[in-house]
């Protein structure tokens, strides 16, 4: 990029006919990251500014290398520290980082720190005496973690809306209290594995935060209807997203109260919960037939061809569908598609373990389905890849089908 515009008697220095703000015009118009590092590489004038308009900051740094960052990028909104598990280094992201960034990135509003074990309580504390104005904070993974530290951020954060808190153990209804008093813009909440949250912390949390859009309370055992009811009513215009994953407690009680209050409701995960009937989910088949967009109901063992019938009826939207180890879900399921007006917009759907769907089902299902991008048939003992071709069943030409494992599975339904 030349630095000098030549006219037509002189040669014109850009940075004497420039100003700040319309160099900032130029980087604004700048869209991919690439062409914005190119920008900061003209001279130290343009690297200056391409630093202080940054809003974005992926790391692995230690205190010292923090400060200078944070000196640089003083603008910075959102930092990414996370670590992989498959990656995560020693002694990554520490109690001292935290205090650093506390200090330095004072407009922070999005900070993820998922799987960075070594943080404690000590340095959530930090975070929330200096970063106010967080409205998004990610401690998945981060085991030491308990109430006093993550309680310091909600006295703190009022702006906090959205805190994922997957396999933090030691969490308890404690926090849940201290979000409902202080932060009642909350709409993302991610507790799984939480075993210690119950029925009470729940009912607690939404007399305060009314407004959550996304519940994970996956693998929480000790949640129930009482619970899960009390969020479907408080949040019965907002909510959009449930996961109850493995929470045995939950049976009836709670899909038909989501059928009643929750009609905007897109995705709900409730695997392993086989307490689940037929009833509740034609209800909330019914109720919610333009929202619904993804249900994840495997190892729900009452579940039967009635119940599927009416979802593939009903849910117009319906995206992708797990009904994997449904043992007593048949070809009859799928008759009822021939009476559907429109195609089936279903891109994924999971049938492994479901012992008596045929290729006959497939045939039909297909007949109605042609945006079908994954098919998980694993386990499926009628149900093989010399079968479908003996009878010259024809898939899309976009969709996957998983006969044996072989292939990785999309995690719209996780």
């Amino acid at each position: 990029m030349a630095s000098t515009v030549e006219g037509s008697a002189a040669m014109v220095c850009i940075n004497d006919a420039l100003r700040n703000d319309e160099l900032r015009l130029v980087l604004a118009k700048l869209d991919s990251e690439t062409d914005k590092e190119v920008f900061g590489l003209v001279c130290k004038r343009w690297l200056h500014l391409q630093s202080t308009e940054r809003k974005k900051l992926f790391a692995r740094a230690g205190p010292h290398m923090l400060r200078r960052m944070a000196a640089r990028f003083s603008r910075i909104q959102e930092l990414d520290l996370s670590q992989s598990v498959s990656r995560s280094f020693y002694p990554g992201v520490t109690d001292s980082d935290l205090s650093v960034i506390a200090d330095g990135f004072r407009s922070l509003k999005v900070l993820n720190l998922q799987n960075c074990k070594g943080i404690t309580d000590k340095g959530m504390v930090a975070i929330g005496n200096g970063l106010s104005s967080l409205q998004s904070l990610d401690v998945s993974y981060c085991r030491k973690l308990t109430d006093k530290g993550l309680s310091g951020v909600a006295k703190s954060c009022s702006d906090l809306q959205s805190l994922h808190l997957a396999g933090c153990r030691f969490v308890t209804d404690e926090l849940l209290g201290a979000l409902s008093k202080n932060c009642h813009k909350l709409e993302q909440l991610g507790l799984q594995g939480c075993t210690n949250i119950t029925d009470a912390g729940l009912t607690g949390l939404v007399t305060g935060c009314q407004g959550i859009r996304f519940l994970d309370i996956n693998k929480c055992s000790n949640i129930g209807d009482i619970g899960v009811s009390n969020v479907l009513i408080a949040c019965s215009s907002s909510l959009k997203t449930l996961k109850l994953l493995d929470c045995y407690k939950i049976g009836d009680v709670s899909i038909l109260n989501l059928a009643r209050f929750c009609n905007n409701l897109e995705t709900l995960i409730v695997g392993g919960c086989r307490d689940i009937s037929d009833e509740s989910i034609k209800s909330l088949a019914s109720a919610c037939k333009t929202s619904l967009k993804n249900l994840r109901m495997d190892w729900c063992l009452n579940i039967s061809d009635s119940s599927l019938s009416c979802i593939f009826i009903e849910c117009v939207n319906l995206a992708a569908l797990d009904i994997g180890c449904c043992e007593e879900v048949t070809d009859v399921a799928f008759e009822s598609l021939s009476s559907r007006q429109s195609e089936l917009t279903l891109k994924v759907l999971k049938v492994s373990n479901c012992p008596k769907i045929t290729v006959a089902g497939l045939r039909m299902l297909l007949d109605k389905c042609v945006s079908l991008e994954y098919l998980d048939v694993r386990s499926c003992p009628q149900i093989t890849k010399a079968g479908c071709s003996e009878v010259g069943l024809q898939f899309p030409d976009c969709c996957k089908v998983n006969f044996n494992g072989s292939l990785s599975e999309p995690d719209v339904l996780l």
